[in-house]
């Protein structure tokens, strides 16, 4: 069965870029957007293996800040995998502080880095 990673509150260039390197790091997986609360309300009623949300969310959502919506998902399902894209570091701490995995940044895009802790959130072998 393959995996389906959430591209959460990324513009239409981003997801593009964000879709190339998850399809690099995972042969076959799916990859599905959210840009609203709806749309993130159904990608975790389907399912889905990892969340990458990005740092502002902009309109469609209740919070402004990918970290904002880690701790209450992280509150309400402890399971997920939640990753934040940001170049800020510290936001990125507040976002592993809030129970994300380590993600990275968007300057980041294809380096080895990235694809492996792609996989390593997908349970890809190495």
């Amino acid at each position: 069965m393959s995996k389906k990673v959430a591209l959460i509150g990324h513009c239409g260039p981003d997801s593009s870029y964000l879709r190339l390197a998850v399809m690099q790091a995972s042969k076959g997986v799916k990859v599905v957007g959210a840009d609203d609360r709806e749309e993130l309300q159904r990608v975790l009623g389907e399912g889905a293996d990892l969340l990458l949300f990005n740092r502002e969310l902009g309109y469609g959502f209740d919070e402004e800040m990918g970290v904002d919506v880690i701790k209450r998902l992280r509150a309400e399902r402890p399971e997920l995998k939640m990753m934040l894209v940001t170049n800020y570091p510290e936001v990125q701490a507040a976002a592993v502080a809030a129970g994300a995995l380590p993600g990275f940044g968007k300057r980041e895009l294809g380096s080895p880095r990235v694809v492996q802790l792609l996989k390593d959130a997908l349970g890809e072998q190495r």
